[in-house]
């Protein structure tokens, strides 16, 4: 069985808008490499639909992009998307598929199908899944940001305090700090 590890982008007031981060070279190898290291990534459908909308093209040279970000379109165009929804049912972008039915059947399915994990990459469905206890591992790159809105990490609240134990803490050159946390039993 493989891991489901969070990861995203948070300012230090816990906004998770994806346009509040610093990208650059070395936060973009972050990703990259997580990407890399994971058997497959995990959506929700407006995450989805943000991805979809963009790197397609770059993987398929429609938009000029260097090519450290072409690299990374087609790596992501390669793995495995599996997507949470209940408004969409289709998703044609290369190995993608729907998670249909009872939410915590479908990613346990995942899990298990996936020994080199799985990334999970939207806010709104990590909470859902935190509800359910099913992510194990978060892998934050924290910004030197106060972005002053949201949305913000887990605003939606959960049953209790999870509490993690801290695996590593590296400081990039940029002033992001990416923290890795696994979940404390």
């Amino acid at each position: 069985m493989g891991l489901l590890t969070f990861s995203i982008n948070v300012t230090l007031d816990g906004c998770v808008d994806h346009q509040e981060g610093i990208v650059n070279d070395e936060t973009h190898a972050f990703f990259t490499r997580m990407l890399d290291e994971s058997g497959a990534m995990l959506w929700g459908r407006i995450t989805y639909e943000m991805m979809e909308s963009y790197w397609p093209a770059v993987a398929r040279g429609d938009v000029e992009a260097p090519p450290p970000l072409r690299e990374w379109a087609l790596k992501l165009d390669a793995k495995p998307k599996y997507v949470v929804s209940s408004a969409r049912t289709e998703f044609p972008w290369t190995n993608s598929q729907h998670i249909a039915g009872d939410l915590r059947t479908g990613v346990q399915k995942l899990k298990d199908a996936t020994p080199d994990g799985v990334l999970l990459g939207s806010g709104k469905l990590a909470t859902e899944l935190d509800r359910l206890d099913l992510i194990d591992e978060y892998k934050f790159l924290v910004h030197p940001r106060i972005a002053g809105h949201g949305p913000t990490l887990y605003e939606s609240g959960l049953p209790s305090t999870r509490r993690l134990e801290l695996i590593s803490a590296k400081p990039l050159r940029c002033g992001v700090v990416a923290m890795h946390y696994r979940r404390a039993i």
